[in-house]
């Protein structure tokens, strides 16, 4: 079993970070994290008051810490700005904050493998490239597709496929992971010390289709799913319409689409991290199951 940690956590507000500290706590782990407003006492966790811009609050979450989780990052902008803030700047002000040597692990995308493809790429490879030339001691995690309870993102999909019902991007291929085992990941990374590692993981199957996905939310859900794939033109067009009429807060933008057209969103097998330190331990079916049972409870399904 694992030492007990001094944790420094960014993101933990977040779907991804929220599920961290959980997993942090119930391993008897100390915990730092990042918050923009005050939050709920928790025992073993002691909340930061501030943000990626403020260095007097990240070097006070760093300070002393067994190791940094850099979870908080931007998905969606409306603009080049936002990526840049978001996640190039904002693990250029952790880094520097870091103290060198000091174990930095960093959540970083597939989608940095195509930075050509979207400025959301484009800034996590840029981030990642700031990390790999640091001085910390550091290892980077690329998820593929995160999913599980407590997730909103992908809660629209679980909505139509009760009716029957699956709108998808061209045809291609994506890799998942249960938000549970990503969090397990970022912890047995967070005590090991072996650097300038990046990988890719995985629920270890070879990824589905789209349309395969597609149908086990359906699965989960209990109701059959007709996939229909719509080509990117309209997808673009379906853009234009939510920035116009959702604004800032749109959730399909452009530089989304052009993410969700690309044919192949699976890990890279090699990339895999070693069985020793860690193995998924959610199959799809039971975390799809997992995640209606959540919107059910909460009633959001």
């Amino acid at each position: 079993m694992t030492a007990p940690l001094t944790l420094a956590i960014t993101g933990g507000t977040g779907f991804v970070g929220g599920a961290l500290i959980r997993h942090a706590l119930a391993a008897g782990h100390g915990v730092r994290a990042l918050a923009r407003r005050p939050q709920p006492a928790q025992d073993g966790l002691a909340w930061v008051e501030g943000d990626l811009a403020d260095p007097r609050a990240l070097a006070s979450l760093c300070d002393d810490a067994d190791a940094v989780i850099h979870v908080a990052g931007v998905v969606n902008a409306p603009d080049r700005a936002g990526f840049v803030a978001g996640n190039i700047e904002g693990t250029r002000a952790m880094l520097a904050a870091a103290g060198d040597g000091q174990r930095f692990v960093h959540v970083s995308s597939l989608a940095a493998r195509e930075p050509a493809l979207s400025i959301y790429g484009w800034s996590k490879a840029e981030a990642e490239r700031l990390v790999e030339a640091s001085a910390t001691n550091w290892a980077i995690v690329r998820p593929p597709a995160i999913y599980g309870p407590g997730d909103l993102d992908q809660l629209d999909l679980f909505k139509l496929a009760r009716k029957g019902l699956a709108l998808l991007p061209p045809p291609g291929r994506l890799s998942l992971i249960a938000v549970d085992d990503l969090a397990r990941l970022l912890l047995a990374l967070a005590a090991d010390r072996t650097a300038g590692m990046v990988y890719e993981a995985d629920d270890g199957t070879a990824g589905l289709t789209s349309a395969g996905y597609a149908r086990a939310i359906g699965t989960a859900v209990g109701q059959r799913v007709l996939p229909l794939h719509l080509p990117r033109g309209l997808l673009s067009l379906a853009a234009t319409l939510d920035r116009r009429f959702r604004g800032a807060s749109a959730k399909l933008t452009h530089d989304r689409v052009a993410y969700l057209c690309h044919p192949d969103w699976t890990i890279d097998p090699a990339r895999r991290p070693p069985p020793a330190l860690w193995t998924p331990a959610v199959p799809t079916p039971q975390g799809l199951a997992d995640t209606v049972r959540w919107y059910r409870a909460n009633a959001l399904l």
